[in-house]
């Protein structure tokens, strides 16, 4: 059965009866998992399998990026905030760039051998000292720095074997609101934002970025609408202008930032008619049954959920080896 176009989360470390039956629904894509989903290396494994079990083909993702948010912790390498790579970068531009591959190296391969398809990351936006939900997530506040640590950390991913998601596009560091809680308002221009945030998504797509997510996020001098219910900034400038044509996952539904467009049928519908392939439903169990509903003959293109799919490589043992040590000492 092919995967439909939601993604949801589960509660706990197992699955109860009523997240069987709707990972099983014929919307049901993929799951996200948070770190209550996570006890011990070996349980997470036990919950991957348990969850593929129920739906083969379905996408297992996770907010890996580092710093303040690693989901994972027992049993995984401590990944630092991007921002540090971002610090090194100006005594050292490439040992910072080497520091970023190992980090998806090892991002890559550990969340692979745990069944997890891949990490919401890198975090694309630029940071203009004003969002706090942002911060040391950024790379840096200057788009060449983000492009070029991002790339190499997305190239740390792939030969991991791992996926990459480009976020928060096309930029959330400009706005003090948070959109978990709030409907932030960008009031730059669009040659603006072209000139720094769009700049490393540039660089990311000619080089293989497999995904991309929005934000919730409104730039009224481009759109009313947020980025990830609009066509505006999907179709016209992601797909047209910057020519990307992989996945596109909404940020979660659930969300303030999502608010505008309705109810969660409507909030479904309309990211998924302004281009997105795959909608997110967080911590909201009830509004996941609408959505299931309301999306269950809608599926994303088989060539795309293919892109976010983990993947055997051939690397050498003493890579991951390298690369843990790289990253410890980093951080120690």
């Amino acid at each position: 059965m092919t995967p439909g176009a939601v993604m949801l989360d589960v509660a706990g470390l197992k699955l109860g009866p009523q997240e069987k039956e709707r990972l099983r629904h014929p919307a049901t894509g993929g799951v996200i998992l948070f770190a209550r989903n996570f006890e011990s290396p070996r349980q997470l494994r036990a919950l991957t399998a348990e969850i593929r079990a129920q739906r083969p083909g379905m996408l297992i993702a996770v907010d890996h990026e580092g710093g303040r948010v690693q989901r994972f912790q027992e049993g995984f390498t401590r990944i630092p905030p991007m921002r540090l790579l971002g610090q090194r970068w100006e005594a050292d531009a490439g040992g910072a760039g080497a520091l970023a591959e190992a980090i998806g190296y090892v991002i890559a391969t550990e969340l692979r051998a745990h069944g997890v398809d891949f990490s919401f990351a890198p975090v694309l936006d630029v940071d203009f000292g004003s969002s706090s939900v942002i911060g040391d997530r950024a790379f840096s506040d200057e788009p060449t720095v983000i492009a070029s640590l991002a790339g190499a950390f997305v190239a740390g991913l792939s030969a991991g074997g791992a996926a990459s998601v480009g976020k928060h596009f096309p930029g959330h560091g400009y706005v003090k609101a948070d959109s978990h809680v709030d409907v932030p308002v960008d009031t730059r221009n669009l040659s603006d934002i072209e000139d720094t945030d769009l700049y490393p998504y540039r660089g990311l797509i000619a080089q293989g970025l497999s995904a991309v997510m929005p934000a919730h996020v409104i730039y009224p001098k481009v759109d009313s609408k947020p980025a990830g219910f609009s066509r505006v900034w999907l179709q016209d400038i992601l797909r047209g202008l910057l020519k990307f044509d992989g996945m596109i996952f909404s940020d979660d539904l659930s969300m303030e930032g999502a608010s505008g467009a309705g109810g969660p049928a409507g909030r479904a519908i309309a990211a998924v008619e302004a281009g997105c392939d795959m909608v997110l439903v967080c911590n909201a169990p009830d509004a996941a049954v609408e959505v299931l509903e309301a999306l269950k003959d809608r599926a994303p293109a088989p060539r795309r959920m293919a892109l976010m799919r983990s993947r055997a490589t051939a690397e050498p043992d003493h890579r991951y080896a390298a690369a843990v040590q790289a990253v410890r000492g980093a951080t120690a």
